[in-house]
Parts: C-alpha cells; structure tokens; sequence
C-alpha cells in the first residue's frame, strides 16, 4: 500500500508540475501574495496523495474499482465534489404506486376512502387489504394496506392476488351470457339437455324441471353446503316471519297515524300488545342452529377433480329443497352444475372457455386456483383460532367449484371486468349520438337482463336490493322528498376459505343531455379484496364508490 501511494504521489506531482504548478504559481504572485515556498509542491503532492489513497482504497472495498478522477482544469472555478454514493438522500418509501396524475383531482376522496379501508380493516383485524377504483373507466387509485404475507412481511400493493370466492359467479355469468348470444345455449330448457349425467328431479313426489336461468339466479332448489333440509326450512320460515312482522308494523303504525283521534295512551297500548304478539311467534318458531358456511365440511375438500362432471357426484343425487321457481336457496353448487353446460354448449372445457374470456377482457392475472403452479404475488390466508390468534387456513382445492369461487384475480383485473360489464349496459344509450362506438363485450339487452332483479330473490348483503344472474342489485328509490335517494348499483361479494371481496360497479344517472359529448363507461367501480374470512366488505365499497361519484359530479 506504501508503494503505490508513494507512486501515485509521485506521478501526480511529476506530470503536473509544469502545467497545474506553474499556473498556481502566477496565480499566487498575481494576487500580490508571498512567493510560494519551494516545499509547496510536495506538500500539495503528499495531500494529493493521501486524498487519492483514501479514494483508491474505497474503491478497493467495493463491487467495482471507482473511475480515474480527472485533473482540475486551472481556467475552471472550484466545484463542490458530489456527495459518494452512500451519501445520497434517499427517497421516502411507500408501498403504493406512482400516482395517476388524473386521481389528483380525486384526492378528497382518496383520503376518505382510505379512511374507510382502515376502519373496517382495524374493525376485524384483517392482515391485508387491497382496493381499486376506476371513474369513467380510467383507474384512480390503487393501494394495499397491510400485509399479504405476515411471516415474510410482503406488504400488500395493488398487484396482489388473491382469492375472490363468489364474484367468479359473475365471471360465470358472461361465458353463459356468449353462449345465450350465439344461439348455443337455452336459458328455459331442462339442464338434462346438455348434462344428461345430472338426474330429473321430483319435489313431493312431482316432477319438477330444473333449467339455467333457475340455477343462475338460485332459484333451483339445489342445495349449497348445508346438507340437513329441514334446518334450512326452518330458517327460511323464520326469516319470513320476521319480515312479515317487520311489514305488519309498517302497516299498523301507518293505520294509526291516519287515524289521529285517538290518545297516546291507545296508541301505546296498541304498539306493545304488536310488540307482545310478535315476539311470542318468533319464540315459537325460532329455528334450530344451523352452521355457518365456514362450519360445513365440503368448504375444505382437498380432493383435486379432473372436470365439472365428476363434481357434479357431490350434490347430484342429493333431493332437491324447494320447488324450482319458489325460493331464493344461494347455491354454489348450483354454478358447478352451470360449469358443466358450459362445457357442453360450447365444446370446450370450462377453464379454457373461461381462459378465452379472460384474454378478451385483459384481465390477464385472472387464473384458477391451484396449489402447483408458481402465481407471483399470491397472497396467504389467515383466520382467528379459538384463542383469538391469527393463523394460516388450512389447504383447500377449489376444483369442484371452479365457477362458483375458484378463481384468483387482482383489485385491477376486476375493476377491468366492471368497466366491461358498465360499458356493455350503457353503449346503446350513446349510439344516436355516437355511431363510431364499438360494441360492448356482451350486447345491452344481454347487460339489462343481467343487471335486471328477478322475483323471489334475495340479496344478502344489501336488504335494498334483489339478486338478478349472477349479480345483486339495487333499484334506484327515493320515498320522501329532501331525503334519502336509494342509488341504483350491481354487486356481487364474495367469501371464502381466508378470503373476502367485493366488486361494486356504481352507474352514472344519464339523461339526454348527460349523454352529449361523452362516452361509456360513466359510472364509478369498486373492487376490494382481503385475506381474511368473513369480512362484509359491500358497505363500505358502496361509501367509497359514492365518495367519488361525489368528487366527480362537482367537476366541471
């Protein structure tokens, strides 16, 4: 090291003795200065030296030797060295994307949407959190909170995958909705016409049909995974009660208004003998307990099935609960059975058919779920034990419901998926005015059937709304003037092993007017999805979606 500082040293002072030194030294002399010593040299030598040993010896400590440092030109005024590598300041790290430079005019309610993501993540202890939101159909914000892997830390941001349980219904819904299109499927034949291996049924001994559009909208009588029939009824039965009660004290409180006349004291003699009576039915009929869904065995098969037909020997033989037609029954195991028709209308098998779609609608980190193949940014998933501690759920195979809540997909992918479904709805209101707009995905009086509630039906997590084919939604309502305006939206939630999600898809109210100079989709859509179970999660993609809908309706 002595040596080849004492040669660098040397070198230095040897071959810029003449040009470097004797520039210094008129310098020094112009400036009216003492003459310059003749030891200056070496002692600007030797310093040169030591600053270069110490450059050349970090350079020697790291991955590559640094570049030969230029001589200083006499003409140039000092510069101020930069600062080493190691020196640099460092950006702020966060885990969110760059952001659109269209969301900042959305950032009110970004602020406020991620507030809502918080509660309800803090509210049941979820470990991860991903939304996405598109208005108009630009995405405007995209953003993870939490951790989609707790042992290994790996944060959650908008290109994590996770399961999103029932929405593949939806997903289901457009391979039917092409078939329906092309003339290949009937919606109102019995099923056995395409899927002979699923047996007729009877219903108390009569002869009942089962056919697409019933299985679509859960009205086949099929069961889901409860098994023990007389539980389900009695719970159906209750819940009708407890509506029939809640209308017949609507009507009652009505009757005794328009009455008046009478005195408070009547009026609440009234209200408690109501009060009385309905409360000693609900104590006669109240159901058994029955389980949950994440109580039922079948949730965590782990037996792997080839095709839609061999799944079809879980539920097949098992008789059916309700007449066809009669009652809302939710019914996984009803899409399985859908599963199977798409593969024989179409020819295909259904996870290619299915695989097509998703290519046509560019949602391309959209898969099946399986356990082999190496998916990037897949998620864990986790429940609470017993004692209230986090742990991972145990492995399941989702084959045997592939189009009831088999896929993976990503918060973009979905909102993908939405702005699809939102432009297909929309396109025939804008062709008058705009004949160069390309068709939809699926033609608008397929969307108006999809998105149009059928009777009979349920719609768990919004008692607003009805289910319609593969979609909840909710009709556009306002009772009294100056207050509350029910707003007209599709959704489907989704649940399963460690996982929840949502996809709300939130249309612009168009009038003629509306429509000039603009272009579909209008409206706003919501996608949110969480690695843990039983995480209602509607409500607060309808509060999110609202909150935009405001931001953009006070724009120019």
């Amino acid at each position: 090291m002595y040596r080849l500082l004492s040669a660098v040293t040397n070198r230095a002072v040897t071959q810029g003795s003449c040009a470097w030194g004797c520039g210094r030294r008129a310098a020094h002399q112009r400036a009216g200065l003492p003459p310059l010593g003749p030891g200056w040299a070496g002692g600007l030598g030797l310093g040169l030296g030591l600053a270069l040993g110490v450059k050349l010896a970090g350079g020697l400590r790291g991955a590559s030797p640094a570049p030969p440092t230029a001589a200083p030109d006499p003409e140039m005024p000092p510069q101020a060295e930069p600062l080493p590598p190691q020196e640099q300041p460092l950006a702020q790290w966060s885990p969110q994307t760059p952001t659109p430079p269209h969301s900042r005019r959305f950032a009110r309610a970004i602020d406020r949407g991620r507030d809502l993501l918080h509660r309800i993540k803090d509210e049941v202890g979820a470990p991860g959190i991903v939304v996405g939101v598109s208005v108009d159909g630009k995405e405007v914000w995209s953003e993870g909170l939490g951790y989609a892997d707790v042992e290994n830390r790996v944060p959650c941001k908008p290109e994590t995958v996770m399961r999103i349980a029932s929405i593949s219904k939806s997903l289901t819904m457009v391979a039917i909705a092409k078939l329906w299109e092309a003339g290949k499927l009937d919606l109102d034949i019995p099923v056995q016409h395409y899927v002979p291996e699923f047996p007729e049924k009877e219903y108390e001994g009569e002869k009942v049909s089962v056919t697409t559009r019933l299985l679509i909208s859960h009205l086949s009588g099929i069961r889901h995974y409860e098994k023990d029939m007389k539980k389900v009824k009695e719970e159906k039965a209750y819940k009708a009660l407890k509506m029939m009660k809640g209308t017949m004290e609507s009507d009652q409180e009505k009757e005794l208004k328009v009455k008046g006349g009478k005195s408070n004291e009547k009026n609440d003699f009234a209200k408690a003998k109501i009060e009385h009576d309905n409360e000693a039915k609900g104590r006669n009929s109240k159901p058994c307990k029955k389980k949950n869904d994440f109580e039922q065995g079948e949730l965590y098969l782990k037996e792997k099935f080839e095709n839609s037909i061999e799944s079809l020997r879980l539920f097949k033989n098992d008789p059916l609960f309700f007449k066809p037609g009669s009652q809302f029954l939710y019914s996984t195991f009803g899409y399985t059975l859908l599963a199977a028709i798409v593969e024989r209308a179409s020819g295909y098998k259904y996870l290619d058919y299915m695989q097509k779609i998703f290519h046509d609608l560019d949602m391309l980190t959209t898969v099946q779920e399986e356990n082999e193949p190496v998916i990037y940014n897949r998620a864990r998933f986790y429940v609470y034990n017993k004692k209230r501690r986090l742990v991972n759920t145990p492995y399941v195979d989702n084959s045997y419901k592939w189009a009831g809540g088999g896929f993976l997909s990503t918060v973009g992918d979905l909102l993908k998926f939405g702005n699809a479904m939102l432009y297909g709805y929309q396109v025939g209101l804008f062709k008058n005015s705009n004949e160069n707009l390309l068709p939809g995905y699926l033609k608008p009086e397929t969307m108006l059937m999809i998105w149009t509630p059928v009777p009979n039906t349920e719609m768990s997590w919004d008692k607003e709304g009805k289910y319609a084919m593969a979609w909840g939604v909710v009709e556009k309502k306002q009772t009294y003037g100056s207050c509350r305006k029910q707003r007209h939206y599709a959704s489907h939630t989704g649940g399963a092993v460690g996982a929840s999600s949502v996809l709300l898809v939130l249309p612009e109210e168009l009038d003629a007017e509306a429509i000039n100079n603009k272009f579909p989709p209008r409206g706003t859509v919501v996608s949110i999805i969480c690695n843990m179970q039983s995480v209602g999660l509607n409500n607060t993609a309808l509060k999110i979606a609202l909150e935009f809908d405001k931001d953009r309706s006070d724009m120019p």
